[in-house]
């Protein structure tokens, strides 16, 4: 108690160990309880005790006979307190809530309600708002003509959804609710309305949800776009004959096999044809030069051009420098844009499937199919070239299974076969420009055409 009101209550019920104990030790017992129960608050000061059992207030000043009093002094050691005696008349409150009868039930019933501090803004708003003021007083003097709308506790309701009026700081607080917070989680512009729509109406409601989600900062940031690729399509141009521009890519992550476990994939633009060179891990940008070296170089000698993504190896020093000094350009695809490279993305997929058909069950055999992968893709017919790149290389196909073609028929000039040959390299171009335009017409359904400014702001 301070000041002559009780702070707290403290009760517990006795055990049947306790149960038997005499008056004097049960006293003692609620004393002991007290005390360890309020021992942080009561080790700074002075305190009372104040009992109805007289023989407790000797407990200072008599022997230890009983194991009860050595207790209490041992749990009273150290804390500054004072035995009052108080009758058992004056201890009134204490000697009620000790002696409940136990089959008496008290029930305590209480009514609880929530109510919502934004509608004081909302009562505050009609205030400011003339239209719904004059709405206001209509609906109080005929409430029979706007059978629409009705009045609760100063609150104005549409159809059973609180009106709002034209209150626009109410409104952007209610969207932002229903859209950024947890609760929204920054849904569409339908979620967002249908939410909003359940509980409040104003005009031009729908208006102003599209208008707050579109213009919402987040959802430009963390949404994906559902509209067409930006961007239309820019094909590489075509060159004018054969191993004048290459591409370049790895395949990586094979299983080891005969030592290699990685592929460098070589593909001409103009022909199509390709190359396929074990690697191991790690390589270096030199190691890479020495295959291409030993095995491109030697037959078709250095391009104008090499196409490739931004691996470390081809962004490297001595790779720029290698190429520098021989007078190709390194044309690098921009970062997450595969489709610059789309021609050797296509033929490292060919050769993976390939593998994939004849070594799923024995994959770390993989290299003793790889020669005969290089040679299936080469004579396999390309419909961009309307012929196998084999053909578009060396002028005629190959043997299969030792059989020639009947198709072929020698060219006694060679002036005659020069022509000839001018002609077949100009119609192939032809082709390739004719299926890259075919390419672009298609991909373009898909995309949309956009330009910016310098010091435009974008996502």
């Amino acid at each position: 108690m301070q000041d002559g009101h009780p702070l707290a209550f403290l009760s517990k019920s006795l055990g049947p160990r306790n149960r038997g104990l005499s008056t004097y030790e049960k006293e003692c017992l609620a004393i002991l309880l007290a005390v360890d129960h309020w021992r942080s608050y009561l080790q700074f000061g002075e305190f009372i005790i104040r009992t109805d059992q007289r023989s407790l207030i000797h407990l200072d000043d008599q022997r230890l006979v009983t194991s009860w009093q050595q207790r209490a002094l041992t749990k009273l050691l150290g804390l500054s307190y004072r035995l009052v005696y108080k009758k058992g008349l004056e201890n009134k409150a204490a000697d009620v809530l000790s002696r409940c009868r136990s089959n008496e039930v008290y029930q305590l019933s209480t009514v609880s309600s929530c109510v919502p501090s934004w509608l004081e803004e909302v009562q505050k708003g009609y205030d400011s708002d003339i239209c719904t003021s004059q709405l206001l007083a209509k609906v109080l003097l005929s409430p029979s003509q706007f059978p629409s709308y009705s009045l609760k506790n100063g609150i104005l309701y549409y159809m059973r959804l609180i009106w709002l009026g034209a209150n626009s700081e109410l409104q952007l607080k209610i969207l932002s609710a229903f859209h950024c917070s947890a609760v929204g989680g920054h849904s569409g512009i339908q979620v967002t309305y249908s939410r909003v729509r359940r509980l409040f109406a104003w005009p031009g409601l729908k208006q102003a949800v599209r208008q707050f989600v579109s213009n919402c900062s987040i959802c430009k940031q963390a949404k994906a776009e559902r509209v067409r690729y930006p961007g239309l399509l820019q094909p590489l141009p075509v060159p004018e004959h054969a191993w004048v521009t290459v591409s370049l890519d790895f395949i990586e992550g094979l299983p080891s096999s005969a030592g290699f476990d990685c592929i460098l994939v070589v593909v001409d633009k103009f022909s199509k044809y390709a190359h396929f060179l074990a690697l191991v891990h790690p390589f270096t940008a030199f190691d890479v030069a020495l295959a291409y070296l030993n095995n491109v170089y030697k037959l078709y000698g250095l391009p104008h051009h090499i196409i490739s993504d931004r691996v470390r190896i081809f962004t490297s020093a001595l790779w720029t420098e290698l190429f520098q000094l021989t007078d190709t350009r390194l044309k690098l695809s921009t970062a997450y844009h595969l489709q610059t490279d789309g021609q050797t993305e296509r033929v490292n997929q060919c050769l993976e499937t390939f593998l994939r058909c004849f070594v799923h069950a024995c994959p770390k055999k993989w290299f003793r199919w790889w020669a005969l992968a290089e040679f299936w893709y080469n004579t396999a017919y390309h419909s961009a070239l309307e012929r196998s790149p084999f053909e578009v290389l060396y002028g005629h196909p190959p043997r299969h299974f030792g059989v020639s073609s009947t198709a072929e028929c020698a060219v006694p000039d060679l002036d005659k076969w020069l022509k000839e040959r001018a002609v077949i390299s100009s119609l192939l171009r032809q082709h390739l420009l004719r299926a890259q335009q075919r390419m672009k017409f298609q991909v373009d359904k898909k995309r949309s055409d956009r330009e910016f400014a310098t010091g435009d702001w974008v996502f």
